[in-house]
């Protein structure tokens, strides 16, 4: 026996020195005295794959806004209601007066995504130390309602009143804040006015040009960061707000929504969505003003359009 011990112990020594390890079941000592003939090798670990995490959705499920939900949104910004009913009260208060507003436009076929609809750059009659005749609202104001729309499940659209900025470069300081999967843009022609022009004295226009630059930045971070759908809406009241709205293209991870404003009364406001809807071309949104509006429409009749709008605003 213990010249087959020591022969098993040569023939180890020279399989250790051809492949550093025993071999499981070969001649050894533990083979000998009972043991397992397992080698005491250390085992290499193998990596796990990683799982990767699953991209972000909107606030209520899904990637898509539009046909799932019909989106309501409160308008305005900070400093009470001056420029809106969003600002009358914090954001986490208002929700509750929002939800109650979006109510009646809730159907089974179509639930409600509520949506804050902030204007974070306002347009000023002043220029300003850059001459631009706008200012933005504090980032930390912006995040505040983030957050609470993100507690509420609620969309943001940030709505951007450029003065004399360009949309692209008004655009591109809230990168940070498009983003969060619930953050989409909304450019305001109206107040997108020329290097000569102040704000509020005359109705501002926008190229199409400019417009696909600004659509072209937003679906870029769509895709870099893997998002979901964005609103992309396009505030209008008159033709030459848009005067080649036709060239206008669509973009991939955009919901376009052309939103009709204006108030006054019914007639007016008919002939105005009469006169700029293009629902071949966009979603189409529609909004109502609580004050301005005379004899102001009624979910279930707005509802009741002949092209009734998916995206619905509060003023």
């Amino acid at each position: 026996m213990n010249q087959r011990v020591r022969g098993c112990r040569n023939v180890a020594t020279v399989t250790l020195a051809l492949t550093l390890a025993v071999v499981p079941g070969a001649c050894s000592e533990d083979s000998e005295s009972g043991g397992t003939g397992a080698s005491s090798t250390p085992q290499a670990a193998v990596p796990q794959a990683e799982t990767p995490a699953p991209p972000p959705e909107l606030p209520l499920g899904g990637r898509t806004i539009f046909p799932r939900y019909r989106v309501v949104a409160y308008y305005g910004s900070i400093g009470g209601g001056t420029l809106g009913v969003l600002g009358e009260e914090p954001p986490d208060r208002i929700v509750r007066r929002l939800r109650a507003a979006a109510e009646p436009f809730d159907t089974p076929e179509r639930p409600v995504q509520i949506a804050f609809e902030l204007i974070v750059r306002i347009a000023d009659r002043k220029p300003g130390p850059r001459g631009i005749y706008s200012h933005s609202i504090k980032p930390a104001v912006i995040r505040e309602y983030i957050a609470a729309a993100e507690r509420a499940k609620a969309l943001v659209i940030l709505d951007i009143q450029p003065g004399r900025l360009s949309f692209p470069d008004a655009i591109k300081p809230y990168r940070w804040a498009l983003e969060h999967p619930n953050v989409g843009i909304a450019l305001d022609p109206e107040w997108r006015v020329a290097w000569n022009q102040v704000p509020g004295k005359v109705i501002g226009q926008v190229s199409a040009a400019e417009v696909n630059e600004a659509s072209a930045y937003v679906a870029d971070i769509v895709r870099t960061e893997q998002l979901p759908e964005k609103l992309f809406l396009l505030h209008q009241f008159r033709r030459r707000m848009l005067p080649d709205i036709e060239r206008i293209v669509p973009r991939p991870g955009l919901a376009m929504v052309q939103h009709v404003d204006g108030f006054g009364t019914r007639p007016a406001k008919d002939a105005t969505y009469a006169a700029v809807r293009r629902p071949e071309q966009f979603h189409l949104g529609y909004k109502l003003f609580y004050d301005e509006d005379v004899a102001l429409y009624r979910p279930a009749e707005v509802l009741a359009f002949s092209h009734p709008p998916e995206y619905v605003s509060y003023q």
